[in-house]
This record gives structure tokens, sequence and C-alpha cells, in this order.
């Protein structure tokens, strides 16, 4: 796993010398991986780490705003760990941050404070105070302090270029199968199971309920879902991620997962939820048993998903 060091650490000598990447990182997807590959074969026998900032300077900015995040902390350690990020620099943004004056950054952070060898960024990458550092004034810079930099184009595909926003919008348009596409992997969400109103046990569906938190609110509905326990193993399941129209319109949106042949007390654990496939959107039902007989129609529904899809997977 990647070791994250955070503003006030001592960096040990030993970890002063990587090549780096700049950058948020949200998602940790296909444009942020073609990135650490390029630096990887430029730098094949140096420890590769990134600088990336907590919390997103768009959270500090518009702390008012709709939670965004694709990965919370936790979840980009994880994907960067598997990208083959040794060391992750994460800098506090803070207003101190926020007021900093580019040439600043460059010479008291990445150069005094964490000893950087080499640096790559986007072509679009914008630091500093008002964002007034760019790729330009980094290697400009970069060069007086022995500091090497490197910029990438952004990774495209037939619709454009692969980013955080486009994948947020895909969630937010009911297309997990297209964001998975750009990620390089299944979306997900990962939280503690809480405990509900245990309704839907009274009706033969239990569910395991989970805070969305500062993860991004997808598209309101029911999804096919596969469900990955703290022991490793997998269920599939329904995932219904919103206010619960039918029953008592909770203020917040929450995700509930109904998994399937499954009946242990998993209150409290962790669990992580991939989002397969959108089923429908949300819904105020007459009754519970109009509620219980779409319920079942969800599940029918994601069952044969799942079925089709582990048939092409053997075919393929």
């Amino acid at each position: 796993m990647a070791i994250i060091y955070k503003d006030g650490q001592d960096i040990p000598s030993s970890v002063r010398g990587t090549a780096t990447a700049l950058g948020n990182f949200d998602g940790v997807h296909r444009g942020h991986l073609y990135l650490f590959r390029q630096l990887r074969e430029s730098f094949p026998n140096v420890p590769l780490s990134v600088v990336t900032f907590e919390p997103h300077p768009r959270q500090f900015f518009f702390p008012g705003n709709p939670p965004f995040r694709l990965t919370d902390e936790d979840e980009k350690k994880a994907a960067l760990t598997e990208a083959g990020i040794q060391y992750i620099f994460q800098i506090q943004f803070d207003k101190q941050l926020a007021a900093q004056r580019p040439k600043e950054f460059v010479h008291e952070i990445l150069h005094k404070r964490l000893g950087i060898c080499h640096v790559t960024c986007g072509e679009d990458f914008a630091f500093g105070y008002h964002r007034t550092g760019n790729a330009d004034f980094l290697k400009t810079e970069g060069k007086t302090l022995g500091i090497s930099v490197s910029t990438e184009k952004p990774l495209q595909d037939e619709q454009g270029v692969i980013s955080s926003s486009r994948i947020r919008h895909l969630l937010r348009d009911g297309k997990p199968e297209q964001a998975a596409e750009l990620l390089g992997r299944v979306w997900s969400i990962q939280g503690f199971v809480q405990h509900g109103d245990q309704r839907g046990r009274t009706i033969g569906f239990p569910t395991a309920n989970i805070d969305l938190a500062d993860h991004l609110e997808p598209m309101r509905g029911v999804y096919a879902v596969r469900i990955t326990l703290p022991s490793g193993k997998i269920y599939q399941g329904v995932g219904n991620i919103g206010y619960r129209p039918t029953v008592n319109n909770i203020p917040t949106s929450r995700l509930e997962v109904f998994i399937f042949d499954f009946d242990q007390n998993i209150y409290g654990q962790e669990i992580k939820v991939e989002l397969h496939h959108f089923l429908r959107p949300e819904q105020r039902f007459s009754d519970l048993e109009a509620l219980t007989n779409q319920i079942r129609q969800d599940v029918k529904m994601a069952k044969q998903y799942f079925s089709i899809e582990n048939q092409i997977n053997i075919v393929g």
C-alpha cells in the first residue's frame, strides 16, 4: 500500500528524490493511469509519487455545493497503490495554500519539503494564487532548482477528453457502464453499514444502508450492484439511491442495498457497492404492496442482467 505523508510530517531522506505527478486525481481514471505509465516509462528506476490535495480545492472554494467526489481519501489511496504509486504527498488545501504564490509552492513545497526530482502534469494544470501558475512556469522555476518537468496531453477517446467531470456527468445521467469504461473499473461507493428503520425486513427485503457522505450522488433510482464484504466475498444485489418517497422521504439521499442469498448481521462493517447497471428511476408507489411487487421485478431484472453479463464474460 502506498505510504501517505501529510503536512507536518517529516519526509525521510530515503523518500526524497521521487518522480511525481501533480493533480487531484479524483477517480484515478484511465487518463490518470496514462499519466502514471508515461512517468514510469521515463523513470523506470525511480520511486513514483503523487502530490495531491485534501480537501479537493473545489470543496474548499465551494463548501455549500453538493458532494461531487468520485473517490474518498481511502479509495483514492487504494487506486493509486494499484496504479504503482509508492508515495502520496497529501497537501492540506486551506486559506494559506490558496493564497500561496506559484513560486513559493515550487520552491518551498516541491523542492525544500518534498525533494522532488521530476514533476509531470497535464498541459492544462494550474496552481497557486488565483491559478496563476501553469506548466510553463513550473518548467522555468524547476530548472533553477534542478527539477525536471514534463507535460502530457490528456488522454482522449471518440467522445473527447477522459476526465473526472465527464465521469461525474455520466453517473448523474444514470450511465454507470459508460463511466466504468472511462474509469477502467466499475464505480463504487464504500461506506459503513448503518441501522435503518427495518422497514425493508418487514416486506421481505432487508437492506444494508450506507450514507453517501462526500461521494457524488448518481442518478436516483435502482441499480444492479455487486457488494464486496470485508472478508473479500462478493455478492450480487439491487441498490436504491434516493429519498425513499414511498416510505418517509428522508432529507438526504442514501444507498440501500438488498443482497441476494444473504442473511448475516453486517452492521458497522465497511462494504463496497459497485454500480453495474441502472434499472429504473426512483418513484413513489401507492402503497407497500405496490412497492414490494416492484422490488421483486427489480430483483428479477438484476439477476437477468448479471446472468447475461456472465455469459458475455465466458464467451469473451
